[in-house]
C-alpha cells in the first residue's frame, strides 16, 4: 500500500492561514504514521491569503503601501512582486470583509478603491506589466467602480455631473470616461488576469448580489437595489467597451470586480483555485499519493461553485486519487459526497461554540485530530 498522502487546503478563515491548516493535519497523520511520506501544498482560490500561498511557493517580496478600507479609513496592506515581476493584489487585503465590525457592513457603501490604489501602485511605482487579481472575500458589491475609479476611469451622470463611485449610486450613472492612465491600461498596456474565488455571474439568483450580499450586510430591499445597480452599470458599461459583463462567468467575484476588470480593462477571468493549484504544481507533488486531504473552514453549497476543495476534487480524481474533504463547519455533506468526496469530515467537534472552535490552538488541535483519524483510516 501507498505511504504516501498530500495535504491541500484552503486556509480555514478567521482562525488558521492554509500553510498552519496543512501543518496540523500533517502532524496528525505523523502520529499514526511516522514514516509515512507527507506532501504539503498550501493552496488558495483567489480569496484571503492567496498572496502567501504565491510567495511561499513561487518566491517574491512584499510591497506595504497605505490604502483606503472599505469605509474610507486608512489602513496599511500589502501585495506581492513575484520573482518573475508579475503583482499579486489580494481584494481581501484593503476591503475584506473581516476589516469591518459587523455593525458597520453594508454593500450599500463599502467601496473597492482600496483595490484599485493597490493595482496602480503596482503599475507606477514597481513597473508591473502583468498584474493578477485575487478577488474573494470582499465587503463590497459596487461592480468595482471605486476600484477602477482609481485607476482613471469617470464616472456621470446623465447632465454631465460626477457620479461618486459606490453601489448606492450605481444606477445614477450614465456614462464612464477615461483619462489618458485607463486608457493606456484599456490598449494594453498592462496585462491582467483575475483570479476568482467563484465563478459566480453578475446577476440573478446565484450572483453577487443575491447570493452574497447579505452576508455582506444587505437586507432584502438591499439586494433589489444592488440587483438593479449592477445590471444597470453593466449595461453603461457595455456602451463604452462592448463587452458585456453579465455574459460572462467569475464577473460576479468580489461583487461585481471581476465582470469591472473583465469589461474595461480585458481581464482574463481565471479559477482561483485553477490558477494557483497549477502555479503550486500539485499534480507534480501529489502523484503517488494514497489520499488527498484538502479543506476549508467552511463546507457548504458553494464549495462547488469553484472553491479550492472543488478544484482539488477534480484534479486529484483525474489523477484516480481518492479525496477527503475536511471543514471547520459543514453543511450540505451528502450533496458533496455525491459530488465526488470519498470522506467529508467536520473538524469542530459536537457541541464546541464557534468563538472557542475559531482560537488557533483549538483549531490546530481539531485538525491533528482529523489528521490522526484520516491516517489510521488511508494508511494503515
Amino acid at each position: 500500500m501507498r505511504r504516501k498522502i498530500t495535504i491541500a487546503t484552503d486556509s480555514f478563515k478567521g482562525s488558521l492561514t492554509s500553510a498552519k491548516a496543512t501543518a496540523a493535519l500533517a502532524e496528525g497523520v505523523l502520529s499514526v504514521c511516522p514514516t509515512a511520506i507527507v506532501e504539503q501544498i498550501p493552496l488558495a482560490d483567489g480569496g484571503e491569503g492567496s498572496v502567501e500561498v504565491l510567495l511561499g511557493a513561487l518566491g517574491g517580496r512584499r510591497v506595504e503601501l497605505i490604502l483606503s478600507d472599505p469605509l474610507g479609513r486608512t489602513i496599511r496592506g500589502h501585495y506581492a512582486i513575484l520573482a518573475d515581476g508579475v503583482a499579486v493584489v489580494e481584494v481581501a487585503q484593503a476591503v475584506g470583509l473581516g476589516l469591518l465590525a459587523p455593525s458597520e457592513r453594508n454593500p450599500m457603501v463599502t467601496s473597492s478603491r482600496g483595490v484599485g490604489q493597490m493595482i496602480r501602485h503596482a503599475i507606477e511605482v514597481e513597473g508591473a506589466r502583468r498584474v493578477v487579481v485575487c478577488l474573494g472575500g470582499s465587503s463590497t458589491c459596487d461592480s468595482g467602480v471605486g476600484m477602477i475609479a482609481e485607476l482613471g476611469f469617470e464616472l456621470f451622470d446623465s447632465e454631465g455631473h460626477r457620479v461618486e463611485p459606490l453601489a448606492c449610486n450605481l444606477t445614477q450613472v450614465a456614462t464612464i470616461e477615461a483619462t489618458p492612465f485607463a486608457r493606456e491600461l484599456m490598449i494594453g498596456g498592462v496585462e491582467f488576469e483575475v483570479a476568482v474565488d467563484v465563478m459566480s455571474p453578475l446577476c440573478g439568483p446565484l450572483g453577487a448580489a443575491c447570493l452574497f450580499a447579505p452576508q455582506k450586510g444587505a437586507s432584502p430591499s438591499d439586494v433589489e437595489a444592488l440587483e438593479e445597480g449592477l445590471d444597470h452599470f453593466a449595461e453603461v458599461a457595455l456602451r463604452f467597451s462592448g463587452r458585456d459583463m453579465r455574459s460572462v462567468e467569475g464577473a460576479g467575484a468580489a461583487g461585481g470586480m471581476g465582470g469591472a476588470l473583465w469589461a474595461l480593462l480585458g481581464a482574463t477571468i481565471y479559477s482561483g483555485g485553477e490558477l494557483i493549484t497549477q502555479r503550486c504544481c500539485f499534480e507534480q507533488r501529489a502523484e503517488g499519493s494514497r489520499v488527498v486531504i484538502t479543506g476549508e473552514g467552511r463546507l457548504d453549497r458553494q464549495t462547488m461553485l469553484g472553491k479550492l476543495p472543488s478544484v482539488v476534487l477534480h484534479r486529484a480524481k483525474g489523477m484516480g486519487l481518492a479525496v477527503v474533504a475536511v471543514g471547520g463547519m459543514v453543511e450540505w455533506s451528502e450533496e458533496l459526497l455525491g459530488a465526488g468526496f470519498d470522506q467529508i469530515v467536520e473538524a469542530t467537534p459536537e457541541g464546541m461554540p464557534l468563538a472557542e472552535a475559531l482560537k488557533i490552538e483549538v483549531a490546530q488541535d481539531n485538525l491533528r485530530r482529523v489528521g490522526h483519524q484520516l491516517a489510521e483510516r488511508w494508511l494503515l
